[in-house]
């Protein structure tokens, strides 16, 4: 647990995938595990991909995409864990290659080097989950503790319906740290 908070900080990178408008029942079940949650988004995932207004509306808390200055005070205690959901394609090979190029890819390399546990629930599409650079991330980001749950690749099921995202199995993964 953070000083400024009695609760533990989790950090929520949400990317930009069609899922994200779900991403309230995340921050909803977080807190109700005790988290106080803090959002930073990609700067894609900004434009339409989850209602920011109500994110902060439940968190208390600015959504953010982008470097604060120096001047300007941290808007989040330091993480006790991190969220990444729903997670991108670009972001996870990003991330793997260490390009901080965003404040959500910067905060995750950081979190990792820091040795700050992270769970990540991607969505990626089938074919994009085939390239190898997108393999070779998920296997040189296990192999540095991240946690991963299921992918999601939101194909329609059997019956026409796409499935639920796993929001809460971030949280599963989390557990215990």
């Amino acid at each position: 647990m953070t000083e400024a908070t009695a609760k533990p900080f989790l950090y929520l990178v949400v990317c930009a995938a069609g899922v994200a408008a779900g991403v309230g029942k995340l921050v909803t079940a977080a807190q109700e595990r005790g988290w106080e949650v803090g959002v930073i988004a990609t700067p894609v995932a900004m434009n339409g991909f989850f209602d920011t207004a109500e994110a902060e509306a439940r968190t208390g808390r600015p959504v953010r995409s982008a470097w604060r200055s120096p001047a300007d005070p941290r808007p989040f205690p330091p993480p006790d864990a991190v969220a990444v959901a729903p997670a991108t394609f670009n972001t996870v090979n990003k991330w793997a290659a260490g390009f901080a190029d965003t404040l959500a890819v910067g905060t995750l390399c950081e979190a990792l080097g820091l040795g700050v546990p992270i769970a990540v629930l991607p969505c990626v599409a089938d074919a994009l989950a085939a390239h190898p650079a997108y393999r070779e991330s998920l296997t040189r980001l296990r192999g540095l503790g991240v946690r991963f749950g299921a992918r999601y690749t939101g194909d329609p099921e059997a019956d026409g319906r796409r499935p639920e995202f796993a929001w809460e199995h971030a949280l599963d993964l989390l557990d215990g740290t």
